[in-house]
């Protein structure tokens, strides 16, 4: 993808919800209307505005599609009508609600709860299992492709090139184990009824305004400590989840398709630091040594579905620094990749 350096916040919406071809032909061949379950969350938006964008492409203009969210920012509501998405005030956890939602037979499910899972464990379960459990009675004759993450694997090898969808699983903490439930919810119902899903295990995605790369950015731009304990992680621009998530749509199955999402690198937080302080022309400061495992996924099976991402790990490096030296919005939600207790 050629792109040049967003410098708004709105440029930076327009590039990630920019179609691919990929996603461009997956929507061609697509059926009927598209839900987008927790609509409000750090990817909800760009993902419903690239179905719509995309769908705009391929002349299906009066194809609906639903962002569904309790809202509680107004402006991101007020945005998606604009752009010609349909909102919706549901909470998930209501029953009666759910069960009220627009017919779709496609259905992309983002909601969920992580951080506060320590301190508030009941809740997250209930959102990250009970939810699913709702979602699925509900579009028992739909196709879902349910977000997960890469947390469900146990620690790996720096060397092991990262979990495979076959890998046994076995998460740490209250967050990780809720998203196993996740999994298990979907995939019960899913052969119960014979609902195809896909199980999209997504490990780091990032834009500008939040992710691993602008963590360590800050943070040498800062000059506080850069912990490389974990020393290792994956990443994935969130424009190219976002088309690899609606790709998944022409790949649901029962029992449900796993596919792991994230770019190919097993990149070195060692070296992104320095790198970053190369470009910031700051001294980085580490902390800290690389443990000898970390959370990493293996994305072949992506790669040889959907082919590498458009925006390269370079680019995404490149634009990170520029966008901290200038000062840009965030959204100040750290990733806590640091963490290996489990506990967010």
């Amino acid at each position: 993808m050629n792109a040049a350096l967003p410098t708004t916040g709105h440029e930076i919406e327009e590039l990630l919800s920019r179609p691919t071809p990929g996603a461009i032909e997956a929507l061609a061949q697509s059926q009927g209307d598209f839900v987008i379950l927790g609509v409000g969350g750090k990817m909800g938006p760009t993902l419903a505005q690239m179905v719509r964008r995309g769908l705009n492409a391929v002349g299906r203009k009066t194809t609906r599609v639903f962002g569904v969210a309790r809202f509680s920012s107004n402006a991101i509501e007020a945005d998606l009508r604009s752009l010609g998405i349909e909102t919706v005030r549901c909470d998930l956890l209501n029953r009666t609600e759910v069960n009220n939602l627009p017919d779709a037979p496609n259905v992309l499910f983002l909601a969920g709860h992580k951080f506060g899972a320590t301190s508030e464990p009941d809740f997250t379960w209930a959102m990250n299992t009970l939810v699913p459990a709702h979602v699925a009675e509900r579009y028992i004759h739909s196709r879902i492709v349910a977000f997960s993450t890469g947390c469900v694997y146990p620690f790996v090898p720096i060397t092991s090139g990262g979990s495979r969808e076959e890998d046994a699983i076995g998460p740490v903490g209250d967050y990780a184990n809720s998203c196993v439930g996740r999994e298990r919810i979907f995939t019960y119902f899913s052969r119960m009824n014979l609902t195809p899903i896909s199980i999209f295990r997504l490990n780091y995605a990032i834009d500008l305004r939040y992710g691993v790369l602008l963590d360590i950015a800050q943070k040498a731009w800062r000059g506080e400590p850069i912990d490389v304990t974990t020393g290792y992680v994956n990443v994935i621009w969130q424009g190219d989840a976002n088309a690899q998530a609606i790709q998944c749509l022409m790949h649901t199955a029962t029992p449900p398709f796993i596919i792991n999402v994230t770019g190919p690198e097993t990149i070195s937080i060692r070296q992104l630091a320095t790198r970053f302080g190369e470009l910031l022309n700051k001294e980085a400061i580490i902390s800290g040594t690389e443990a000898p495992t970390a959370w990493l996924s293996n994305s072949s099976k992506a790669q040889q579905l959907f082919g590498p991402p458009a925006i390269s790990l370079q680019q995404m490096v490149e634009w990170t620094a520029q966008w901290v030296q200038r000062g840009g919005e965030t959204l100040d939600k750290p990733t806590h990749f640091e963490t290996r207790d489990g506990q967010f």
